[in-house]
C-alpha cells in the first residue's frame, strides 16, 4: 500500500488489511466496500513511481537552468545538454508510468459504480470516484506538460484490438479539457474540502483545495490560458475552508519535522522503509548519505547567483548546501575536494529508506498563481499585495516592479527562488514564453575547457520526443514535431 494513503482510510485497519486488487481474480474482483478502497489504493500508489520521486524533477529542474546533471547516468546528461532523443529510455519510463497511473484511475472510475455492496455508502461510493477523476486529471496534467497532445485513455483496456490499443494523439487543448471536465466531476459534490481532523490524512488524499489547485495550475498552463479561471480557483483554495494559510518559517517545510503543515494541500506521506523515498540518496552530500560517489542533480551558478542577487539567503541555505566533495565537478571545482553545492530540500537520506516528502501543492505556489493572474487582467497593486505574501515569509523587502512587465519577471523570479527542487521551473519557463532567451542566456562555464556551455533551446524542443517505442507500437501516434 503507497505511502500516500498511510491513515488515510475511513477506517485506518480497512486499508491497512486490503489485498492488493490484483491478487483478486477478475470474477470476484470488484464486488464489496473493501475493493472499491484496494483499487482506490491502486491508484494513490503511483505516487511510489520512479517519475514522482526522480524523473520530475530530471525532466523539470535539470532541464531548465536551476540544476546540472551529475553522477554517471549519460541519459540524464542528454537532458540537461537539451539532445533527448525518442530513444532515451527515461521517457518511456515516465510515459509507461503515468499512463499506468492512469489505467488504474480507469478501473475506479468504471468499476465502483457497479459495486452493490450496502457498506460502501453513497456518500463514500460519490468520494471514492471523486479522488478518481482527480488523479487521472494530475496524471494528464503531468502527460501533457510533458509531451503536448497525447492519447487520451479513459476507460479500461480490455481488448487486443488495435482500435483500443492504438489510439492517436489528443491535441494538447483537448487534453486539458480533459483535466477540467475531470476535475469539475470530482467537485460536483464528491470531494470534501476535509476529511476532519487528522492532517495525515487531509494533506494525503485529494480534496476540493487539491482540485482547486490542479484547476488553477492547468489553467495557466493550457496554451488557451484564462487568467480570470487561474483567479477563480486559485481564490477557491485561499479562501478555502480547510484553513490553509503560510507557514510563518519557511525553513520548517523542508525540515522534516512539520510535514502535514497549514501551507500543505496535498503530500506524499513517505514514512519509511516499504514506503520510503530513495530520492535524498541521490542528491545528499557524503556527509548525510554516506556514500562518496558523484551526485545526480547539483544546484547551477545561475540559481546561486539568483538567490545572492535577491540577498535570499533563508532560501538559499534551506535549498542549497556547499560541501567539499571527493569528485571532479566541471561547473564547480575540477579539482577533487573542492567546493560544491548539493540540492537540499532533502534533508535526510536515510540509506535510500528517507522519510522526506514532496508537496504535490502548497499554497505559496498558489499565491504566487494568483499574482500572476493578477499581473496579467491589469491589477499591478493587488498582484503585489499577493507576491508580497511570500516575499515577506523569507524577509525580503516588498517588490519594486512598477510595471506589468518588471512584475512578470519579479514573479517568475520569486517562484524560482520559492519553488526549487519542487519540479516547477521548466513549466515557469514556458509559460512565461522565455524558455529559450533565459536557456540562450546562461554563462555557464566547463571549467575543464573553461568555455561557456550552449544551453540554447530550439521551439520543438519545448515538448519532448515521445518515445520510439510507442511510436513503433502504436502505428496511429505521431512523432512530436522536430524529432526524427
Amino acid at each position: 500500500m503507497t505511502g500516500i494513503l498511510l491513515g488515510g482510510a475511513p477506517a485506518c485497519e480497512s486499508f491497512v488489511d486490503l489485498d492488493p486488487i490484483s491478487d483478486l481474480t477478475a470474477d470476484n474482483a470488484y464486488k464489496s466496500a473493501n475493493d472499491a478502497e484496494a483499487a482506490l489504493v491502486g491508484v494513490y500508489e503511483s505516487f511510489q513511481a520512479e517519475y514522482y520521486i526522480w524523473d520530475n524533477l530530471v525532466f523539470s529542474e535539470i532541464l531548465s537552468d536551476n540544476y546540472y546533471a551529475g553522477g554517471d547516468n549519460a541519459e540524464i546528461f542528454a537532458v540537461d545538454n537539451i539532445n533527448i532523443t525518442p530513444t532515451n529510455s527515461r521517457l518511456w519510463n515516465n510515459w509507461s508510468q503515468i499512463y499506468n497511473a492512469i489505467s488504474k484511475a480507469n478501473v475506479v472510475l468504471q468499476k465502483v459504480p457497479l459495486i452493490t455492496d450496502p457498506k460502501l455508502t453513497d456518500a463514500r461510493k460519490a468520494q471514492i470516484l471523486g479522488e478518481a477523476a482527480f488523479l487521472r486529471a494530475y496524471h494528464y496534467y503531468q502527460l501533457v506538460k510533458l509531451w503536448g497532445g497525447v492519447p487520451l485513455v479513459l476507460e479500461p483496456v480490455n481488448s487486443l484490438d488495435p482500435a483500443t490499443t492504438q489510439k492517436p494523439k489528443a491535441t494538447e487543448v483537448e487534453v486539458y479539457n480533459q483535466i477540467v471536465t475531470d476535475l469539475m466531476f470530482a467537485l460536483d459534490n464528491r470531494l470534501p474540502d476535509t476529511y476532519g481532523g487528522d492532517a495525515s490524512v487531509n494533506k494525503a488524499r485529494a480534496t476540493k483545495g487539491a482540485a482547486n489547485a490542479l484547476l488553477a495550475k492547468a489553467w495557466a498552463q493550457r496554451p488557451d490560458r484564462d487568467y480570470n479561471k487561474v483567479l477563480q480557483y486559485a481564490d477557491a483554495v485561499i479562501s478555502s475552508p480547510a484553513s490553509y494559510s503560510l507557514l510563518p518559517t519557511f525553513t520548517h517545510l523542508f525540515d522534516g519535522t512539520h510535514y502535514n503543515n497549514a501551507e500543505s494541500i496535498l503530500e506524499v506521506q513517505f514514512t519509511g522503509g516499504t514506503e520510503a523515498n530513495w530520492g535524498p540518496q541521490m542528491l545528499l552530500p557524503p556527509s548525510l548519505s554516506g556514500d562518496t560517489w558523484r551526485k545526480f542533480m547539483t544546484p547551477s551558478h545561475d540559481l546561486v547567483n539568483a538567490y545572492d542577487a535577491e540577498k535570499d539567503n533563508v532560501r538559499k541555505n534551506t535549498t542549497i548546501l556547499f560541501e567539499n566533495a571527493p569528485w571532479a565537478d566541471e561547473f564547480w571545482s575540477v579539482s577533487t575536494g573542492g567546493s560544491v553545492p548539493f540540492a537540499y530540500r532533502w534533508k535526510s537520506a536515510n540509506g535510500w529508506a528517507s522519510t522526506n516528502r514532496q508537496y504535490i501543492f502548497r499554497l505559496a505556489d498558489i499565491i504566487l498563481l494568483k499574482a500572476e493572474a493578477l499581473n496579467e487582467l491589469g491589477r499591478l497593486e493587488d498582484a503585489k499585495t499577493a507576491l508580497n505574501l511570500v516575499r515577506k515569509r523569507v524577509n525580503l523587502a516588498n517588490t519594486t516592479a512598477n510595471s506589468k512587465e518588471s512584475m512578470r519577471t519579479a514573479i517568475l523570479n520569486e517562484r524560482r527562488l520559492e519553488l526549487a527542487q519542487e519540479g516547477q521551473r521548466w513549466d515557469d519557463l514556458r509559460r512565461f514564453g522565455v524558455t529559450a532567451q533565459v536557456m540562450g542566456n546562461l554563462n555557464e562555464i566547463d571549467l575543464r575547457t573553461n568555455t561557456r556551455k550552449d544551453y540554447s533551446v530550439k521551439a520543438h524542443e519545448l515538448f519532448l520526443p515521445i518515445p520510439q517505442s510507442e511510436i513503433n507500437r502504436n502505428p496511429n501516434l505521431v512523432q512530436n514535431p522536430g524529432y526524427n
